[in-house]
C-alpha cells in the first residue's frame, strides 16, 4: 500500500511539471504557423474566449482586471516581506531557495499558458494585411509597409484638410464632450456600424470598456490605455484630453477582438472611426494620424511639416497645444524605464519595431488608400 502511494505521489509530482511543459511546447509550435493561428485561433476559438470574458466582466461598471492586478500586486508584496522576514529569522537555506525557485518557474509556465491561450497567440496571426489583401498593392519589408516621401506628403496634406473640416463639425471651442459612459457607448456603436464594411470587426453584444482604476499611475507610466487579457476588458486612461480618448478607446477595443499588434490595433481604430457617422470619433482618429504622419515628415522634410502645422485651423492648434501640455506634464524619470521594458516585450512578440510599431499606422493607411477603399 505504501509503495502504491509513493508511486502515485511521484507520478503526480511528474505530471505537475510535464503538463505545463507540454502545453508550452504545443503553444510555441502552433505559433509558428500564422495561417493556422488565424484560421483556428484568432477567427474562431478566440472569438468565443473573448465573448465569454466580456459576458462576465461587462456586468460591472468597475474594472475587474484592475482589481485582479491589485490583488496580485498585494500578494507579491506580502511574499517579498515574508521572504525578508525569513532571512532575518535565518530560516532561508539552499533547500528552501531551490523549492521556491522551482515553484516560481512552474508559475511562470502557467502564466505563459494562460496569457497566450487567452489572447497572446493573436501576436502570431496573419492579421489585417491578409484580411484586406493589402500586400497586393504595397511593398513589405520585415512586415512593414514601404512608402515614398511623396506618398507621405500627400497623406499629411489630405489628413490636415479632413482634420480641419471634422473639427468644424464639432462646433466652436465650447463643444461639450460626452462623459465616459456616453463615449464608450458611441465607440461600441461605431464597431457595429463598421461591421457592415468589415465583417471581421465583429465585436458582439457585451461591451467591456472601463475607465482605468489606475489612471494616475498609468499616466505616470506614459500609457493611454491597455488591454486586460485575463478579464478581456479594454481599459482607458481617463486623464487623457477628451478629444483624444475616443481614438484610444477604439484602439483598446481592437485588442478585444483579436488584433494584438499595436500598429494593427491603431489601424483598426482608424478604420472604425472613419467609417462612423460620429464626427468626434473621426476627429480623434485624424488627430492622432496627423500627429504621427507629420512627425515622420518632420524628419524627412522639416519645412513641409512646419507649413502643415501652420495651415491648421485655430481650434486644431488649440487642441494640439492641450495635448502637448498634457504630454509634457506627465514626463518623469520612470516612464523611459517602463517604455524600454515594453519595447522589449513588443519585440519579443513579433513586433520588430518595438515601441515604434505604433507609428506604423501611417504605412497601413497609405496602403489602404492605394486600394481606393478609404473614404
Amino acid at each position: 500500500m505504501e509503495n502504491t502511494l509513493n508511486t502515485a505521489f511521484r507520478t503526480l509530482k511528474l505530471l505537475r511539471w510535464l503538463i505545463p511543459i507540454l502545453l508550452v511546447a504545443v503553444i510555441k509550435c502552433f505559433s509558428l504557423f500564422p495561417f493556422w493561428v488565424e484560421t483556428l485561433y484568432s477567427t474562431h476559438l478566440f472569438t468565443y474566449i473573448s465573448l465569454f470574458q466580456r459576458q462576465i466582466t461587462s456586468i460591472t461598471a468597475f474594472s475587474i482586471g484592475d482589481c485582479l492586478y491589485a490583488i496580485i500586486f498585494f500578494k507579491v508584496f506580502v511574499s517579498i516581506i515574508q521572504f525578508f522576514i525569513k532571512i532575518f529569522q535565518k530560516q532561508v537555506n539552499v533547500a528552501y531557495c531551490k523549492r521556491k525557485t522551482l515553484k516560481f518557474i512552474r508559475l511562470l509556465l502557467w502564466i505563459y499558458i494562460i496569457f497566450y491561450f487567452s489572447w497572446g497567440l493573436n501576436y502570431n496571426r496573419q492579421g489585417i494585411a491578409s484580411q484586406l489583401h493589402l500586400s497586393e498593392n504595397s511593398s513589405f519589408t520585415e512586415n512593414k509597409i514601404i512608402y515614398s516621401e511623396n506618398e507621405l506628403k500627400d497623406l499629411v496634406c489630405d489628413v490636415a484638410f479632413e482634420l480641419d473640416n471634422t473639427r468644424k463639425e464639432l462646433g466652436d471651442s465650447n463643444y461639450q464632450y460626452p462623459n465616459n459612459k456616453q463615449l464608450f457607448t458611441r465607440t461600441y456603436l461605431a464597431y457595429h456600424q463598421a461591421e457592415s464594411n468589415f465583417s471581421f470587426f465583429h465585436y458582439g453584444n457585451y461591451p467591456a470598456i472601463k475607465p482605468s482604476l489606475l489612471s494616475s499611475v498609468v499616466s505616470y507610466a506614459g500609457y493611454s490605455g491597455y488591454y486586460n487579457p485575463i478579464s478581456g476588458e479594454a481599459q482607458v486612461n481617463t486623464d487623457l484630453p477628451k478629444f483624444y480618448m475616443p481614438y484610444v478607446t477604439l484602439h483598446e477595443m481592437a485588442h478585444q477582438i483579436g488584433y494584438a499588434s499595436e500598429s494593427e490595433a491603431s489601424f483598426v481604430a482608424y478604420l472604425v472611426a472613419m467609417h462612423s457617422n460620429d464626427p468626434l470619433l473621426r476627429y480623434s482618429a485624424l488627430f492622432d494620424l496627423f500627429a504621427t504622419a507629420n512627425s515622420e515628415l518632420y524628419e524627412r522634410d522639416f519645412w513641409s511639416a512646419i507649413l502643415n502645422i501652420k495651415s491648421l485651423s485655430p481650434l486644431v492648434k488649440k487642441d494640439r497645444k492641450t495635448y502637448r501640455e498634457y504630454i509634457l506634464g506627465k514626463q518623469n524619470n520612470v516612464e523611459p524605464v517602463i517604455r524600454t521594458v515594453y519595447d522589449q516585450y513588443l519585440k519579443a512578440n513579433q513586433q520588430q519595431s518595438g515601441i515604434n510599431s505604433y507609428n506604423e499606422l501611417v504605412g497601413w493607411v497609405i496602403a489602404f488608400r492605394k486600394m481606393g477603399k478609404d473614404k
